[in-house]
């Protein structure tokens, strides 16, 4: 027999969905073609639904109105912003304009209202991206070792050795547990019909762990009641397996002295370096901190030179040997490579993966997964045709005007190039580009990205509008040749003119 009770609760509990569904309907849709993260049709999706229910019956009884939400939402942006600004996380930028007067950091910017995936999405994209991980560290093996890919035919001698993350100093030099990759990253981004594509990956030293991290514990304290209600998994567990993994993969074991390798305050994203440093207790060092004394790598003490046994950097590649790699290199250490080769320090990520950063690569990841674990990718790659192959190019240029120009190795001038903003004259141009240089360039297929649902305090205009996302999504060591997906990630939005 219900109570009085029971009919109080059950009446609350339908004033605060009404409540819901009156607020989301003053929320802007998505413009047509997109995915809408916040709606199905004419109804809320459930996460949403379960999120803004619960921040809904944080709010005293007689205060469940969309209004109240609506005020109460615009304080919790004003909190998100000093905490950001107390907890100093920054993000530095680089510009002509700013190079008189030097770099300039600017708090980072962080929407207020999350990014949810229901459980059945994450698990899709969680086999996805732990199969590409295993995949990527299977073509570093054999790029830098016997080369049967190159053999065979299955990747172009040109798009490889051609690159200039391949690194010839390198070669043959094989890890601890073979393994290369222990921390790789994934931009994904969601389709009109809900569907996750891969639309780059990150190898060489990826950023956004720290951020993600920050950014979690940040909004999870806005929203407790909410994050409690929909379940969502802790990221600790993930950083605690990555620092497990380095120390087993490191020569010293679990007596191994780690360090973060950063190239200095006036990079773009050292705040996150630090951050990472302290929350995963290493020691932050530049290059000019450490020294390589008879194929060992030490730390620079006022007690004298530390052994160190393993180093996660957030340097590129080029720039780790200035013996072997960039002769003008003043951010790496001397003599590091050989150090490598010794087999006497352990190096996350290992030097020489910058070539799977290349976009043209992963129209060759479907026919590299069948070839090296007999499987199709679980989560695909958005059509990449990498015009140095002469009839990859021939097939390509009559779809310009649907696709996105981007350029085959990093640096250059060139940026990535929306076929559809073209005119007709721009894109028989660009036509003629790819033709005469082929190989520099890679044709993507165009994809209207989703919208999620983004926070606006600005009492003139809407408060909810819909933004395109691309969701970046991490894979770490957890131990020899197996990954752990961190459970969630971090998801980068459009501003208002990048739509």
């Amino acid at each position: 027999m219900s109570s009085l009770f029971d009919a109080d609760a059950a009446n609350d509990g339908d004033r605060v969905a009404q409540a819901v569904s009156a607020l989301v309907s003053l929320a802007r849709r998505a413009p047509a073609g997109h995915f809408d993260a916040l709606r199905d049709g004419e109804a809320t999706r459930t996460v949403w639904q379960t999120f803004l229910e619960r921040a809904m019956a944080a709010l005293p009884a007689a205060e469940r109105t969309p209004e109240a939400l609506l005020s109460q939402l615009d304080e919790l942006h004003a909190s998100l912003v000093r905490r950001i600004e107390d907890n100093g996380v920054t993000y530095n930028l680089y510009s002509d304009a700013l190079e008189s007067a030097g770099r300039q950091a600017r708090p980072w910017s962080l929407d207020l209202l999350p990014m949810i995936m229901t459980e059945a999405e994450w698990l899709q994209v969680e086999r996805g991206v732990a199969q590409r991980a295993n995949l990527l560290n299977r073509i570093l093996a054999d790029v830098y070792g016997p080369q049967d890919l190159i053999r065979d035919g299955k990747l172009p001698t040109a798009l490889i050795h051609g690159h200039p993350g391949f690194l010839r100093a390198v070669h043959g030099i094989v890890p601890r547990g073979q393994t290369f990759l222990h921390v790789a990253a994934f931009d994904l981004a969601r389709g009109p019909d809900g569907n996750w594509w891969v639309m780059s990956q990150r190898t060489q030293a990826p950023s956004g762990l720290g951020y993600a991290l920050e950014n979690r514990m940040i909004v999870s304290r806005l929203f407790p009641d909410a994050f409690r209600a929909l379940h969502v998994d802790k990221l600790a567990t993930s950083y605690q397996t990555l620092m497990a993994s380095l120390t087993a993969h490191s020569p010293a074991g679990d007596d191994a002295r780690m360090v973060l390798l950063t190239p200095g305050p006036y990079n773009e994203t050292y705040f996150e370096h630090a951050y990472l440093a302290r929350y995963l207790g290493l020691t932050l060092v530049e290059g000019s901190d450490l020294t390589v004394r008879e194929q060992r790598l030490y730390l620079k003490t006022l007690q004298g030179l530390q052994p160190v046994h393993g180093l996660l950097k957030r340097l590129d590649d080029e720039f780790l040997d200035p013996l072997e790699l960039r002769s003008d290199s003043r951010l790496g250490v001397p003599g590091l490579l050989q150090a490598i080769r010794a087999g006497n320090v352990l190096v996350a990520n290992a030097p020489g993966s910058a070539f799977l950063e290349s976009t043209a690569l992963l129209g060759f990841l479907p026919a590299l997964s069948r070839r090296l674990l007999g499987e199709e990718l679980s989560l695909p790659s958005l059509a990449t045709w990498w015009c140095g192959e002469r009839a990859a190019m021939e097939s390509v240029l009559p779809l310009l005007a649907d696709s996105v120009v981007k350029p085959t190795w990093p640096g250059g001038d060139m940026s990535a190039v929306v076929g559809r903003s073209l005119s007709r004259r721009e894109l028989d141009e660009w036509a003629g580009r790819i033709v005469r240089q082929g190989d520099e360039h890679t044709v993507q297929a165009y994809m209207p990205l989703s919208q999620m649902p983004t926070w606006k305090s600005d009492a003139r205009g809407d408060h909810i509008v819909p933004r395109s996302v691309v969701l970046r999504v991490f894979a770490v060591s957890d131990g020899p040749q197996s990954w752990r997906v961190l459970p969630g990630g971090l998801a980068r939005v459009a501003t208002a003119d990048h739509e």
